[in-house]
């Protein structure tokens, strides 16, 4: 008896065919596969309605994931490839690896494959690049489709500028959100009186006005913002900056302002010079002449934090386990402190005030991080197979240089937002990003010179120290980024620390 689970998906966005893969149809086909065949036995469905196939990131499919793990599930029924997945590679690896090792017979309808039959034919690699190459080929007509309507001056967004609304007629166009323009026009007049940005937030916060992104769950849209943490939904300096710079309330349509390189990368932002920008497309929120003063104060405004710095190890890494915020780097006559951030800048109506000194921070983390290294019997051991893994080939090389290149650029983001709401000095930042520019050339160099392949990589100086002296005797800046991926601190004492290699070592962290 197989306890199987339907698994059913939809996406326009893949070039889906809204009638003949509808949700309704792929059930209706699965019932009735089910039902001719009595070793099989329904679980229960998994639906993903409006999740694109090109990754794995899919509530329904996750939860799947977790009852084949719970033993709930032992057979996977779909209507065809496409619907399981479009990422040929992962696919692959789900039907050649994580089902046969756990037991997991794997069934598409109609594309006659089942795994109890044997292995499975020749023709299924090539089906499932080509459901692959057919996703990247409908994302790149999307995509041209989208840039043209930009260059039109169409608005082409999920969600309209706070201070703004889609027509109802034509959500290619936006029409002015009475109170929300009102918000927006008072931001512009206090800054340009003088106001500053993190005073401006407070005074909203204070009044009780609800942020952008509350405003429009409080409307009823299905709103999420990747810059903001789940439970803020308060006003910020970064919120009302990013205001100030918005082009959209001169009346110009500005967009194009990121870049997704390929269908499975990160969005990257692009040079302000490369934006879609087109001028005089909708009704204006506040005057030309208005804008053009405040973009002017924007620019005499900004400042160099002059406290100095002996850059912290744990900057960009340190954050406030209550709401989210990174932890702020201050100074006293009993040393180094970092403070939630929040706290700091909006007060008790935020986040509570809890501190933690640099000295004890440090003491924690190192004594953690011992006590994990401890559990690993054999350190040189470890090393040599960590050198088998990654050394083989030069496409596994190259994934891991471009893994590195994308931590980079993460660590380099995370630093300059840190710096932009006055977390670290304008010092620090400046040198967080001149080492992280020398690693990235370092990194660009060897991607380049890679098609040579074979050659055998340098092992990593941090493991070579790990491994001579059997413990870490103390922390850098270098240590933190390569072990460890998150430090969460609490308001009732308690901390959380994430690493990076937790998932390779096959340890719990405590």
């Amino acid at each position: 008896m197989w306890r199987t689970a339907g698994y059913l998906r939809l996406s326009r966005e893949d070039g889906d065919k809204a009638e003949s893969d509808s949700i309704a149809n792929q059930r209706k086909l699965l019932e009735q596969y089910i039902a001719a065949r009595p070793e099989l036995r329904l679980a229960d469905f998994y639906q993903d309605d409006g999740y694109t196939g090109t990754n794995f990131d899919r509530p329904a499919f996750r939860r799947m994931e977790e009852d084949i793990r719970q033993g709930r599930v032992n057979c996977v029924l779909v209507k065809d490839l496409s619907r399981f997945g479009r990422d040929y590679i992962e696919v692959g690896r789900y039907l050649e690896r994580e089902f046969p090792a756990r037991g997991v017979r794997f069934i598409a309808v109609n594309d006659h494959v089942d795994s109890a039959a044997g292995r499975y034919d020749m023709l299924l690699p090539m089906k499932n690049i080509f459901n692959t190459q057919y996703a990247r080929d409908i994302s790149d007509k999307v995509r041209s489709a989208i840039r043209t309507k930009q260059e039109r001056g169409e608005f082409v967004g999920a969600f309209a500028s706070y201070g703004y609304r889609k027509d109802p007629e034509n959500h290619n166009r936006l029409l002015i959100d009475p109170p929300a323009a009102q918000v927006v026009r008072r931001i512009f007049d206090l800054f340009e009186g003088g106001w500053g940005k993190v005073r401006i937030a407070k005074c909203l916060n204070q009044e009780g006005i609800p942020s952008p992104s509350e405003y429009k769950r409080i409307l009823g849209e299905r709103y999420h913002n990747g810059r903001r943490m789940d439970k803020t939904t308060y006003w910020t300096y970064a919120t009302v900056h990013r205001m100030l710079r918005n082009q959209m309330y001169a009346g110009d349509m500005e967009q194009g302002r990121s870049l997704r390189p390929a269908m499975h990368g990160r969005a990257r932002q692009r040079d302000r010079k490369d934006w879609a920008v087109v001028p005089d497309t909708h009704e204006a929120i506040i005057s030309r002449e208005q804008w053009e003063r405040v973009q002017s104060l924007l620019e005499k405004r900004t400042r160099a934090l002059s406290f100095e710095g002996n850059q912290s190890p744990f900057a960009g890494f340190l954050r406030c386990g209550d709401c989210g915020r990174a932890m702020v780097k201050t100074r006293s006559a009993g040393g180094i402190y970092y403070s939630c951030g929040s706290y700091k800048r909006y007060g008790p109506a935020v986040c509570s005030k809890h501190s933690i000194s640099h000295v004890l921070l440090e003491e924690i983390v190192l004594e953690d991080l011992n006590q994990v290294i401890s559990g690993v019997r054999d350190l040189g051991g470890l090393a040599d197979e960590a050198e088998a893994w990654t050394a083989p080939g030069p496409r596994d090389q190259r994934g891991r240089l471009e893994e590195g290149l994308e931590r980079l650029y993460r660590l380099k983001k995370a630093s300059y937002e840190d710096y932009r709401e006055g977390l670290i000095s304008r010092q620090d930042f400046l040198r967080y990003r001149e080492d992280y520019e020398r690693q990235e050339r370092e990194l660009a160099a060897q991607l380049k010179g890679l098609p040579g392949g074979g050659e055998e990589t340098a092992p990593n100086p941090w493991v070579e120290a790990l491994v001579r002296q059997g413990r870490l005797t103390g922390l850098d800046r270098v240590t933190v980024a390569e072990a460890v991926k998150q430090i969460l601190v609490f308001a009732d004492g308690h901390m959380e620390i994430t690493y990076t290699f937790s998932d390779q070592l096959g340890l719990i962290q405590q």
